[in-house]
């Protein structure tokens, strides 16, 4: 009886262990849809990353980072973004040494942070500088691009088999060692696969392999996808198959038409676009091969990043052609259905614009690298706000520039709301505001009201705000953020045509709970019919206030 006993429990044990390590599996981070939005899930829950991204080399060295992550911790961040490279964990082909990937994981760890990973390998900012000493020495077994003057360009070539299998095998060999060591703690919550891939100074890839493959019939895979995805297609994209009578076999040209450029029209203009389209679908192929490895090992989300178009930039070449730009991105979803998400790294003054263009095509946004300051933290909110974000990260973020603390700041405050704003993220309940002294008066609509925000000019001028505005409840909303009024009228007057402040209250989220301070009135408000309905956002502090209108005649 005892042995049987004895065996009974060794039974339920083991399938105790077997049930914990397979529902372990089944919540490893992965991506969920809430209503319009795409949210990552972390240990079971929603999880908003308040992100930075290290300087390049900064995560080579154990020592160097050592202080760094402490320092990660103070600016409010919850997830830090830093690369692995390909040079530094395999040495040796086929010998792999993870010692600073583990630093990392430590590191980001005890500090309570989260980290996504940027694979540097084949190519980083449209170059080819992060492949191991054995890729970049033997030239003819891992080929590199050639311009049209068939000059050698130091870029490793996306054509090149040989050199996609031994990227995609360290990845998978990264990405299972990861599985191995953090799949409990899930201290890596995401992956960026390559960095702002693309040719630079030159059109496209003008070698043997890239010749034959650019004058032969498109992929019939692409075909495929062309037709099935009709309806859906990228604007530009539609454009020209239509232009060029909705072909599905010829060469690229065929299909898409030949390139031009016109100096003198508009730069988003999309110019030598045939081109770009070509050496996106092979880089999508390639990628999305490394990608897929990868996930053979451990399946969390993987994405891809962008260096953008320009004004003084305007075709391809002098941008990385080929890179996940929203006008290629079709090609990315034909070619590496393993990657995620397709994000934009926003420099450029036309923040707005670039936001909109990627989640205007049903992309999750995720903004990687972005610039801090002021006009970082203003961007933050507006970013998780007008677009359900899921991430915001300025690059550089452990520089001795970047003290930063208007960013900590805004951090400071949108971790107080980042239980609300993932509740309400894909409802059509939540907007974002950006001014600046271009575009000093926005206007939208949310929760029965018409809402105009402008620039504070007095007592102080602000140069640049941003804000969220949440509508929690019939005629009530929470605002956060600086340097600005906000003002409400009735969208759709009834038999209470106006509206006035019931209560304007600043408070603070304590462990997702509002605690009310003042209660603002006179001047802290807008309530006069001179100046209008509203709420004041002053300089030089972030506020948080609980706003409940109510209606009369």
């Amino acid at each position: 009886m005892k042995a049987i006993t004895e065996k009974l429990l060794l039974f339920y044990t083991l399938n105790i262990i077997a049930f914990a390590a397979t529902a372990q599996t089944s919540t490893i981070p992965h991506l969920q849809k809430q209503g319009t939005a795409t949210q990552l899930i972390v240990q079971g829950k929603p999880f908003l990353m308040l992100g930075g991204e290290l300087h390049n080399s900064s995560t080579s060295d154990v020592a160097y980072m050592q202080p760094i992550w402490q320092k990660m911790k103070d600016k409010h961040l919850n997830t830090v973004i830093a690369g692995v490279s390909w040079e530094l964990v395999e040495k040796e082909k086929g010998v792999f040494n993870f010692t600073l990937v583990d630093s990392m994981v430590q590191g980001a760890r005890a500090q309570g942070l989260h980290l996504i990973i940027i694979w540097f390998a084949s190519w980083k900012n449209g170059g080819s500088t992060y492949m191991p000493s054995w890729v970049k020495k033997d030239i003819d077994a891992y080929p590199r691009v050639k311009d049209s003057a068939s000059k050698t360009l130091e870029i490793l070539s996306a054509f090149s088999e040989a050199t996609c299998k031994a990227d995609a095998a360290a990845f998978k060999a990264l990405m299972q060692h990861i599985r191995n060591v953090d799949e409990r703690e899930q201290t890596v919550i995401m992956v960026q696969v390559e960095n702002e891939v693309g040719i630079l100074n030159s059109k496209r890839d003008y070698s043997d392999v890239a010749n034959k493959a650019f004058n032969a019939p498109i992929p019939k895979a692409l075909a495929t996808y062309l037709s099935a995805n009709k309806e859906k297609l990228a604007p530009a994209l539609l454009n020209v198959w239509q232009a060029n009578g909705f072909k599905t076999n010829g060469n690229w040209e065929t299909i898409f038409g030949k390139g031009y450029y016109n100096s003198a029209a508009d730069w988003k203009q999309l110019f030598y676009y045939t081109e770009e389209l070509f050496m996106a679908y092979q880089y999508g192929t390639y990628i999305g091969k490394v990608a897929a490895a990868g996930k053979e090992a451990y399946a969390i989300p993987m994405f891809v990043n962008a260096w953008q178009k320009q004004p003084d930039t305007r075709y391809p070449g002098k941008y990385p052609s080929g890179g996940p730009l929203p006008q290629v991105l079709d090609m990315y979803r034909a070619a590496a259905p393993a990657i995620d998400m397709i994000v934009p790294d926003i420099y450029m003054p036309q923040f707005k614009w670039v936001c909109e263009q990627y989640h205007a095509l049903g992309n999750p946004l995720l903004i990687p690298e972005t610039r801090g300051g002021v006009l970082g933290a203003a961007r933050a909110f507006y970013a998780f706000g007008a677009h359900d974000a899921m991430c915001f990260s300025p690059f550089g973020i452990d520089g001795d520039y970047m003290v930063d603390e208007e960013l900590t700041k805004s951090y400071e405050v949108l971790h107080q709301l980042k239980d609300l704003l993932l509740k309400n993220q894909g409802k059509g309940t939540m907007a974002g505001i950006l001014i600046d002294t271009a575009e000093q008066v926005q206007q939208l609509t949310l929760g029965g009201y018409n809402i105009e925000a402008k620039l504070q000019t007095w007592p102080v001028k602000s140069t640049v705000a941003g804000a969220i505005i949440i509508n929690i409840a019939p005629d009530e909303f929470i605002v956060a953020g600086k340097g600005m009024e906000i003002f409400f009228t009735l969208a759709t007057p009834d038999k209470l045509p106006l509206a006035a402040i019931d209560f304007a209250d600043e408070g603070t989220f304590l462990n997702g709970k509002w605690v009310a301070g003042r209660r603002l009135n006179g001047d802290e408000t807008n309530t006069s019919t001179f100046s209008g309905v509203g709420v004041k956002l002053p300089l030089p502090t972030y506020s948080i206030q609980r706003v409940k209108l109510y209606r009369y005649k």
